[in-house]
């Protein structure tokens, strides 16, 4: 998850270069600021042993995330193909953080029970 989100966070960077005066400074820097918190989020939920609720946080901001790149095609600030690069990223994040999450949530309850 580290390694695709960094991905996007590179990608975004690079982006938001382009973007037009107006936007740059406003949703651009909105924008790469979420990236950084994602990237944190991630780093956190990887060394935290309650990780159900950092993953969660790192939903979230990966669905914000999202919603600023359609907020920047809708204002033709990005192509279609700019466009859908950064969700194939933000798509495989999201599923790779589904997938941490119910493996997260698994291990907690064996350690509930007391199983492990």
């Amino acid at each position: 998850v580290f390694k695709k989100t960094y991905d996007l966070l590179l990608a975004v960077y690079k982006m938001t270069g382009s973007l037009s005066r107006e936007y740059k400074y406003t949703i651009g820097e909105k924008l790469k600021n979420e990236m950084l918190e994602l990237l944190l989020r991630v780093y956190r939920a990887n060394l935290s042993w309650e990780k159900e609720v950092n993953i969660d946080l790192c939903r979230e901001s990966t669905e914000t995330v999202r919603l600023m790149v359609r907020v920047l095609y809708d204002l033709k600030q990005i192509n279609m193909k700019k466009m859908i690069a950064l969700n194939a990223l933000i798509e495989n994040i999201s599923k790779q953080l589904s997938g941490w999450r119910k493996s997260a949530g698994k291990s907690h309850s064996y350690h509930k029970k007391g199983v492990v």
